[in-house]
């Protein structure tokens, strides 16, 4: 019997050296052309959303209407970096927009070719990420597929104001790289100052990135380094930048009202199952990724106080994944780092904080889903190794069969924002916002019967909300139904008392429908509002132009184009107006900057030539007269023969 443990105790090294050959065989034969296989396939479930378009949800902001975009200069630069902007801070993300707007203006194509293309890189780096974590060509192929097709991500991908996402995700990952070429190459300045490099260019993208120092300390914790007096020195100038940016992020936020006090609806305990809640959402959307929303609401509670049950339930699940956990497994140390490294990701994004109205987003997952992948694997490999290799095929297979269906639907759902806002209905149909939202879209796009409907539900679901009233106004104005229109503009001016918008609206029915007298009033009291409010001044001027008041008119422009120089139509207004006055001169110079605005456009020119004409200086007359033609309008031939024969 001794003889017989000493023979197997003599073998042992034998056969460790026999596993480490075989390891290394499987590495060296290992296909080179897996991860590009895995970037074309996810190329082809995302290729659709090149031809999406925006959509009225952020894009309108970040993109559309973003100011930022418009000066390409180094005042322009600068402005970006030394600004917030709709309650965020991400320059680097904005610089990327200005290049882009720059290049294509607004042709949606190329802002979700470029999402697209830094997706398919940041799969690519995933991929890189685990091999050099785990030395497992297999887990990094495995995870990086999971990372390029799973439906969770599509929102960080196929939403164009979501840039930031997937590029502060691809510095992230550079960094994550770098940092573990830097403990692998014997820890030499160069490797480390580029990981810090990246780290920043990834906290300009987008702020979330605050949470890489602790992952770094979690990464060297799981490949063993001893947690020394150099190992810390070396976080703090990370530790520091997360600081900073994270203090950056919340005055932002706060600049613009978007952190919510949660404190009037819910109280402690309710937010402790938020808490829990949102875990287990994130856990439980990893397997079964549907009933997917661009929007998740809050919950809203019953008349007896209670949230949802799902609230309550998540706490004992979280319980029992915490036991699953705990229990004694042969790759306890492996699951122990991927649930840190999603909990470490995902940890901003927990409503401890709460931002906007949105309790869980999906594009949240979009770096900490990582981790997990990362327990999926080890657990696979462990059934593996219990010969339970052709159900682990069968089931992965079924997983990417049904996260690729999902994702190419997905795709498709951010098509434009009737498609998106349909779907949020489809999964909240009670929520006001979302028909609101999607009523705006279809204002926009000429259907206002369409859009009248999407107001009255948004009023019934929710009949203090103003904007609702505000907007239905505005359709309801479009079509003809003045009276309807200033029922809309009473009720938002109740609900909201310095609703100035609603004013100078109300005024406007008021005029068309000729009482002059309530549309001046109005036009003051919005004006009273919002002292710089251009539009106002240009209606209040158009009223007293009705009045043949053209003193008042005029002072009334003037302030107008005082506060908006490029305000089109009270330019125009005031050009005809002075005009009227004989205040030809004047009417010229208006004409001249309209011109220098709009070279085509032949009214102008033939405008300012009838400014010359009355002027008595027929030759610049003629010119204009000759110009306006030419561009092909032909009333301008008539005053031809009329005045330059």
């Amino acid at each position: 019997m001794a003889n017989k443990q000493n023979k197997n105790i003599k073998q042992q090294p034998h056969a460790a050296k026999h596993e480490r050959v075989d390891k290394h065989k499987v590495t060296k034969s290992f296909p080179k052309w897996i991860p590009f296989a895995i970037i074309l396939f996810t190329f082809m479930l995302y290729m659709r959303g090149i031809q999406n378009s925006f959509t009225n949800m952020d894009d309108d902001f970040y993109i559309i209407n973003n100011p930022f975009l418009r000066d390409f200069s180094w005042h322009g630069i600068k402005a970006i970096f030394s600004s917030f902007y709709t309650g965020n801070y991400h320059p680097f993300t904005t610089l990327i927009h200005l290049f882009e707007y720059q290049l294509f203006a607004l042709n949606p194509i190329p802002y979700h070719l470029i999402s697209i293309l830094i997706h398919l890189a940041n799969t690519f780096f995933v991929y890189q990420l685990i091999d050099k974590l785990t030395g497992k060509k297999m887990a990094a192929a495995m995870i990086s597929l999971l990372f390029g097709i799973h439906p969770m991500h599509v929102e960080s991908v196929a939403w164009a104001s979501e840039l930031k996402d997937v590029l502060y995700t691809l510095f992230y990952l550079l960094s994550l790289i770098s940092y573990l070429y830097y403990s692998e190459k014997g820890y030499k300045v160069t490797q480390y100052l580029i990981c810090l490099v990246f780290f920043i260019v990834s906290l300009l993208s987008k702020s979330a990135a605050v949470t890489l120092p602790v992952l770094l300390i979690a990464i060297d914790l799981f490949k063993g380094r001893k947690m020394d007096a150099k190992s810390l020195i070396e976080k703090v100038p990370f530790i520091l930048l997360s600081i900073g940016f994270g203090i950056i992020a919340i005055l932002s936020q706060r600049s613009e009202g978007s952190i919510n006090d949660l404190s009037h609806g819910f109280n402690i305990l309710d937010r402790v199952f938020f808490f829990t809640y949102t875990i287990s959402f994130y856990i439980i959307k990893l397997f079964v990724p549907f009933s997917l929303s661009a929007m998740h609401y809050f919950p809203v509670k019953s008349a007896g106080g209670f949230l949802p049950w799902e609230y309550y339930a998540s706490l004992p699940f979280i319980g029992f994944i915490a036991w699953l956990i705990m229990r004694k497994t042969s790759f306890k140390r492996e699951t122990i780092f991927g649930v840190f490294f999603f909990l470490i990701v995902i940890s901003v994004m927990l409503q401890i904080i709460s931002v906007g109205s949105a309790i869980t987003s999906e594009r949240y997952t979009y770096v900490a889903y990582v981790g997990l992948f990362l327990i999926l694997y080890y657990w696979m490999e462990d059934l593996v190794r219990k010969q339970y290799q052709n159900i682990i095929i069968a089931v992965v297979s079924l997983f990417v069969i049904v996260f690729s269906v999902q994702t190419y639907a997905r795709v498709g759902i951010w098509n434009n924002s009737e498609t998106l806002f349909s779907n949020i209905i489809e999964k909240y149909p009670d929520v006001y916002l979302t028909y609101w939202m999607r009523g705006n879209f279809r204002n926009t796009m000429k259907e206002p019967q369409a859009a009248l409907e999407d107001y009255s539900k948004a009023i019934e679901l929710n009949p203090t909300y103003e904007d609702a009233y505000f907007n239905r106004g505005v359709v309801n104005d479009a079509l003809g139904y003045k009276k309807s229109a200033i029922e809309d503009y009473n009720k938002a001016i109740k609900l909201k008392a310095n609703y100035f918008d609603a004013f100078n609206n109300r005024g406007w029915v008021y005029f068309q429908l000729k009482d002059t007298t309530k549309a001046i009033s109005d036009y003051y009291k919005a004006i009273e509002l919002k002292p710089d409010y251009a539009e106002a001044y240009n209606n209040l001027g158009w009223a007293y132009m009705g009045l043949g008041n053209s003193d008042s008119a005029l002072v009334n422009y003037d302030k107008a184009l005082k506060y908006a120089p490029d305000f089109t139509k009270s330019r125009i207004n005031r050009a005809t107006e002075r005009d009227k006055v004989a205040d030809y001169k004047g009417a010229i110079e208006d004409y001249n900057y309209l011109a220098n605005q709009f070279p085509k456009d032949a009214r102008i020119y033939y405008a300012r030539a009838m400014s010359h004409l009355s002027a008595k200086d027929t030759a610049n007359a003629c010119q204009d007269f000759k110009l306006s033609l030419d561009m092909g309008n032909n009333s301008a031939a008539d005053a031809l023969n009329k005045y330059c024969r």
